[in-house]
């Protein structure tokens, strides 16, 4: 039997912590045996002598050494005192990371900071958040018990105003509030029209390429995903009403196309516009960054040219503002209203009414709109610095497509090697997407999908340069 020399650690104690001292002793002791400090054999202090060492209660020392016999790791000899037992419970073993059977869908989240050239985020540098604390903190002052209470699904009177009035002024929307149903995000206002206008098995004209999981929701939604070719006018109608005339839908992008950013043509509006009023079709407008248009003024949203109620308009905070907000808006014609409320009611669960005031006094102040202007001038410069390191770096490896919009530019890549060069990138820290997965049965282009929101500087575009041309020759 051995006497040890006791490591201070082993029998030392945290006083101002919250938890008892007796399970600290515990605590110790355990972390000691299962890392080898403490070995079979080895005798542990009396408990008279360990408190009076400590300065604590006899009594919890004792109490630790109960629970220490009691799980296995002492072991009671008489007069000759405790001793670490010879068979004691195995440590804490490590965990073994589950690992899926399939890839996630993109745009998950959970990054604690913005990665060069991720998708989907907008410039969180400039977020004018001493603005955004000052009304969070005046708002959340504010509160009385009638705030405390479950608000409407629909969405905060207040906010939903704002919405309307703002979309009137920037989108070309005649809307009122009535019209609008305030969302947790993208995937929500999709399930809400969904379910309010669709029965499983339908066909619903989806971009190709397009977001991936638009494509998921409507199959996991129990409807035919039909995949419509997108050139440089925007989706194709033509195509569209030869694969699925009997299609009851349609999502599009028509702003800035999702993937590829080019703008729906005026020619290919009025035919999709017309193909809904003829075949009685819901067209679901995707304005996930309608704000942001470079050249020009933004172009009103194909929202604002429907005549015949077949047009449900999806705006989004997340993508203007940043992700964290969770909060999106669909616009409904005035005879769907009620229709919509009854499925909202039975299925939304609304979203906080917290930030959703705290956003209709961000909108009502000005701020909302100061914002995107700010965003539209500095984007057009973000994207500039980038296009332009990048052609510095890379020549003619990458073929910067042009654009008239948009928070992510296409660079070109040879045929067929997107995947690898995205591979390479993202070993290296930087979150590039490949274009050639957003296709379903078109020929895939190759391409990489490259945000420019989150990149601030001209030193920082062109290190980032030099490291996308070292990926490509590593």
């Amino acid at each position: 039997m051995t006497q040890p020399s006791y490591l201070p650690e082993v029998f030392s104690f945290d006083s101002a912590s919250a938890v008892p001292l007796y399970r600290q002793l515990y605590q110790r002791v355990r972390e000691a045996v299962d890392s080898g400090v403490l070995r079979p054999g080895d005798r542990v202090p009396a408990t008279r002598v360990l408190a009076q060492e400590l300065g604590l209660a006899r009594g919890t020392v004792a109490s630790a050494y109960s629970l220490l016999t009691a799980e296995g790791y002492l072991e009671v000899r008489g007069a000759a005192g405790c001793v670490i037992a010879a068979k004691h419970p195995p440590g804490p073993q490590p965990r073994v990371q589950r690992q899926r059977s399939t890839p996630l869908p993109l745009d998950v989240g959970g990054a604690m900071m913005p990665q060069p050239f991720q998708m989907g985020l907008p410039a969180l540098d400039v977020f004018p958040r001493k603005v955004w604390a000052r009304l969070a903190a005046r708002v959340a002052r504010a509160t009385q018990q009638r705030h405390m209470l479950k608000e409407t699904v629909f969405g905060a009177p207040a906010l939903r105003a704002s919405i309307a009035s703002y979309l009137q002024l920037s989108r070309g929307i005649d809307c009122t509030p009535e019209q609008i149903f305030v969302t947790p995000g993208y995937r929500e206002s999709v399930g809400l029209i969904m379910r309010a206008l669709l029965a499983p098995g339908e066909q619903v004209w989806a971009e190709d390429p397009c977001f991936p999981p638009t494509r998921q929701l409507l199959n996991g939604l129990g409807l035919q995903a039909v995949a419509v070719p997108v050139d440089q006018d925007g989706i194709d109608v033509v195509q569209g009403m030869a694969a699925a005339p009997d299609a009851r839908a349609a999502i599009v992008t028509p702003a800035h196309q999702s993937p590829l950013t080019v703008t729906l043509s005026g020619p290919r509006r009025l035919a999709l516009l017309a193909w809904a009023g003829a075949a009685r079709a819901w067209i679901i407008e995707d304005d996930y960054d309608g704000e942001f248009r470079f050249a020009s003024r933004p172009l009103p949203a194909l929202a604002s040219m429907d005549k015949h109620g077949r047009v449900i308009y999806c705006g989004t905070f997340s993508k203007v503002m940043f992700p964290s907000l969770r909060l999106d808006y669909v616009v409904v014609p005035p005879a769907l209203v009620e229709r919509f409320e009854d499925v909202a009611s039975l299925l939304s669960s609304g979203s906080p009414v917290l930030t959703q005031q705290i956003v209709s006094e961000f909108m009502q102040e000005g701020h909302f709109a100061r914002h995107i202007q700010r965003m539209r001038r500095l984007y057009a410069e973000r994207r500039e610095l980038v296009a332009t390191a990048l052609t510095a770096a890379l020549g003619k490896r990458l073929d910067i497509a042009p654009q008239s919009g948009g928070m992510h530019l296409l660079a070109r890549t040879p045929h067929g090697i997107d995947r690898d060069i995205a591979a390479r990138l993202r070993e290296q820290g930087m979150a590039a997407q490949p274009l050639s997965p957003w296709y379903t049965t078109a020929t895939p282009q190759s391409a990489l999908l490259m945000s420019f929101t989150n990149i601030a500087t001209a030193a920082q575009a062109e290190e980032l340069g030099r490291r996308v041309a070292q990926a490509l020759e590593g």
